[in-house]
């Protein structure tokens, strides 16, 4: 799935998903941007980038038409660009959130600190489903990113909606067994409220 069709997904199975709008032309992106209201985000649109920040196919925190209008004509340069998308700009803490089937176990489900750093720090924790409230409330306590979460830098956080996405990503396993793997990263948590503005699936 493209990031849109994995994020359509997601918003028809009750996850809360930042409003985005595809964009192939750098006037309609304007438009999507002024819609959406300053500072927006752009990320290219393309079936052969798999890692978008590496290929430079994201910018953020873009406050201007001719801000966006750089990086549109920018990313459009980019190989294998098929189209932007734009999304409202967010500010919070970054979750990773996830389902994965193993071999052994089946459908794994994961919470840890996101962003582009998650591959180097790999503060995560799993468990099989299906999980219970307990089970969810317990591996966000395992992650060493809890602390900061939990006000160790003078913001704490409502950690609910990374509850509830952890219970509703258990139900995805169970509903869709053919899910392969499934990348939340990241989920922007703010002080009251969680909302994806990435995400990946395979299904088999």
């Amino acid at each position: 799935m493209t990031e849109k069709e994995a994020e359509d997904f997601l918003e028809s199975n009750n996850f809360r998903v930042a409003e985005r709008v595809i964009c192939s032309t750098s006037i309609s992106a304007i438009k999507a941007a002024r819609k959406l209201k300053y500072p927006v985000v752009m990320k290219i649109v393309s079936k052969k980038i798999l890692h978008k920040s590496d290929a430079g196919g994201v910018a953020l925190n873009i406050i201007s038409d001719y801000g966006l209008k750089k990086e549109f004509l920018r990313m459009k340069k980019l190989k294998g660009f098929e189209a932007v998308m734009i999304q409202r700009y967010r500010e919070g803490a970054y979750i990773l959130l996830g389902l994965k089937k193993d071999a052994a176990f089946g459908h794994v489900v994961v919470v840890g600190a996101g962003g582009i750093y998650t591959e180097i720090f790999r503060d995560v924790s799993f468990r099989v489903c299906p999980i219970t409230r307990q089970d969810a409330e317990e591996m966000l306590k395992e992650i060493k990113y809890y602390e900061v979460l939990n006000g160790a830098r003078g913001i704490k956080y409502n950690t609910k909606p990374i509850i509830d996405a952890l219970l509703k990503l258990s139900s995805l396993s169970v509903k869709h067994k053919n899910i392969e793997e499934l990348d939340i990263n990241p989920m922007i948590l703010g002080k009251n409220n969680g909302t994806i503005v990435d995400a990946r699936i395979v299904f088999s």
